[in-house]
């Protein structure tokens, strides 16, 4: 089978778009959102102890859209009942199981997956390797300053609590999400650098992408090692395509980032990259990054 591909990094980090840009490659399947690999067997994510980012339900949301695209081409609320019968019959196995299965059936097209939720954990991240020790990874970054502002415009910014990111103060405590994006990122450093050859991982600015797609996708796909013509390309810069880069049918409308799913038309920008050692807008003490922020940010390329 294909050697799967997995983007690695913390939420709001392009991971949307960049997944279905390369998903919609001719020779690759973005996925969406499975999150299989945040929990041992498939039936857990059925399970009520699973609440990442306070989505619940939207957890399965990726799963189900998938295997209704997959298995009958079409994602409709009949279709999203097929696919939860397919998961029901499949809940004594694995997640890795599960994912060989649908990996299998669009072989030899290569899975793209982006599930920010692997990068909460090492475990995880070890997993998607233990089933797939051919996968290729994106260490996908973004400055930390954008990103964080990105996260804490959310209208329900649980994310940083979710994973502890909170600072506390004399009287107070506060979210403070560079800390999920500096902790986040080390997880991902860590499992690629320990567990995962050189040659099967790469990193990637996001800035990069946005701004110069057609070369840095380019770029991807000689890695990869599949096609990097022009007409490959140009299908890359089509995201919208991807049958996953709209709102599903009301059982499973998610699977995605839901701002992606109401805009995914890619538009070529260069992103506002700005300086790592000014205040940030989301604390109202005039403070900005921690140091080992900064330093991580500098290391990644940001000045």
């Amino acid at each position: 089978m294909a050697a799967p591909l997995f983007l690695l990094a913390p939420p709001r980090s392009f991971t949307s778009v960049i997944n279905a840009m390369i998903g919609q490659h001719p020779q690759a399947f973005g996925l969406p959102e499975l999150n299989l690999f945040t929990v041992d067997n498939i039936i857990d994510l059925w399970s009520p102890r699973i609440k990442e980012f306070n989505f619940d339900a939207k957890l399965r949301h990726g799963i189900l859209r998938a295997v209704a695209e997959i298995y009958t081409g079409e994602q409709t609320d009949e279709t999203i009942e097929f696919a939860e019968h397919w998961c029901a019959a499949r809940e004594h196995l694995s997640c890795g199981e599960v994912f060989n299965e649908i990996r299998q059936k669009i072989d030899p097209l290569i899975p793209v997956d982006k599930t920010p939720g692997y990068s909460i954990d090492c475990r995880r991240l070890e997993r998607i390797y233990e089933v797939c020790p051919d996968a290729r990874f994106i260490h996908l970054t973004r400055h930390p300053v954008k990103q964080c502002e990105s996260t804490m415009a959310l209208s329900d910014a649980t994310f940083p609590k979710f994973v502890n990111a909170i600072e506390y103060q004399e009287n107070r405590a506060i979210l403070e999400p560079q800390l999920a994006w500096h902790d986040l990122n080390i997880n991902i450093l860590n499992f690629l650098e320990q567990k995962v050859p050189s040659g099967q991982h790469m990193r990637v600015r996001g800035e990069e992408i946005m701004a110069c797609p057609e070369e840095k996708l380019a770029e991807i796909c000689r890695w990869v090692g599949i096609r990097d013509d022009a007409q490959a390309v140009d299908e890359m810069m089509h995201p919208e395509r991807s049958p996953f880069a709209c709102l599903g049918p009301v059982t499973a409308l998610f699977g995605n980032d839901p701002n992606f799913l109401r805009r995914s038309k890619f538009k070529k920008h260069v992103p506002d990259v700005p300086p790592l050692d000014a205040p940030v807008t989301w604390r109202d003490d005039g403070k900005g990054l921690y140091p080992e922020v900064i330093d991580l940010a500098r290391e990644f390329g940001y000045q």
